[in-house]
C-alpha cells in the first residue's frame, strides 16, 4: 500500500477506468462496514451523524486493482462552530479531521459566526489549523441552512455544508475512511446541542492510470 497526497502530474495520460468501489446517502439506513455509525435526519435528509467529540470509520476490503482512490462526501457542520477561537480553551479552536488509511488528509477548523469584520473568529479550512486564519465560512457550498439542535429555531444560517473530495494515490486490496474531531465547548449544557456535524453521499472510487 502506496499513500500520499495526489498531485496531479504533467505526463500523466489521465484515467484509464473508474470504478466505483462505495456509495451510501444513508437513506436506507444501511451503516454495513461502518464503526461509530450514528444516524440522524437532517433538512429532510438521512446523514451519518451528529457527531461531537467522536466520529466514524469506513473500512473496505477485497478491493480491485487501482492506483488511485478519490473519496467525496457532504459534510455538514451544525450550530455554533467557533473555528480558531483559542484564548482559555472553553469554546475553541473547534478541529475536524479526516484520515485515509491512517494517513491525515484535513487537520483544520471551521467557523459558523456571522459577525462584523472586527470582531469575527475565523477558521483555517481549506487550509490547515493553525497556520491560517480564514473568513469564516470560507469554500462553504451552502450557508443558508437551519441548525440542528442549539440554533434549531434560527431556520437559515446555523448549518453549513461542504463538499469534500481528496483524490490520493493508493494501491491495495483495503482501504480505511476516518473522520472525526476535536470540539471544544465546555460551557454548554449539551456540547453535542451546541455544535456538531455529520456527513452524507460518501462515494470511493478506484481509478486506474493508463
Amino acid at each position: 500500500m502506496f499513500l500520499l497526497p495526489f498531485l496531479l502530474i504533467s505526463c500523466a495520460k489521465g484515467p484509464q477506468k473508474e470504478s466505483e468501489f462505495y456509495f451510501n446517502d444513508f437513506e436506507n439506513r444501511n451503516v454495513d462496514k461502518i464503526t461509530g455509525a450514528q444516524i440522524t435526519s437532517f433538512n429532510q435528509s438521512t446523514v451519518l451523524g451528529r457527531y461531537n467529540n467522536g466520529g466514524f470509520k469506513l473500512e473496505l476490503n477485497d478491493l480491485s486493482r487501482h492506483d488511485l482512490i478519490e473519496i467525496s462526501f457532504d459534510l455538514y457542520l451544525h450550530d455554533s462552530w467557533d473555528g480558531n477561537l483559542n484564548g482559555d480553551q472553553v469554546g475553541g479552536p473547534d478541529i475536524w479531521i479526516m484520515k485515509a488509511s491512517g494517513e491525515r488528509l484535513i487537520y483544520t477548523t471551521f467557523s459558523n459566526q456571522e459577525c462584523p469584520v472586527q470582531t469575527c473568529v475565523g477558521q483555517s479550512y481549506p487550509a490547515t489549523f493553525p497556520n491560517y486564519n480564514n473568513p469564516p465560512r470560507a469554500g462553504v457550498f451552502r450557508g443558508d441552512l437551519p441548525g440542528a439542535c442549539h440554533l434549531a429555531g434560527k431556520v437559515r444560517g446555523s448549518s453549513t455544508q461542504y463538499k469534500i473530495s481528496k483524490t490520493i494515490k493508493h494501491q491495495g486490496s483495503n482501504f480505511t475512511l476516518e473522520c472525526l474531531d476535536e470540539l471544544k465547548q465546555n460551557n454548554a449544557p449539551s456540547e453535542l446541542c451546541d455544535e456538531s456535524w455529520s456527513v452524507d453521499n460518501i462515494r470511493i472510487k478506484g481509478i486506474v492510470l493508463n
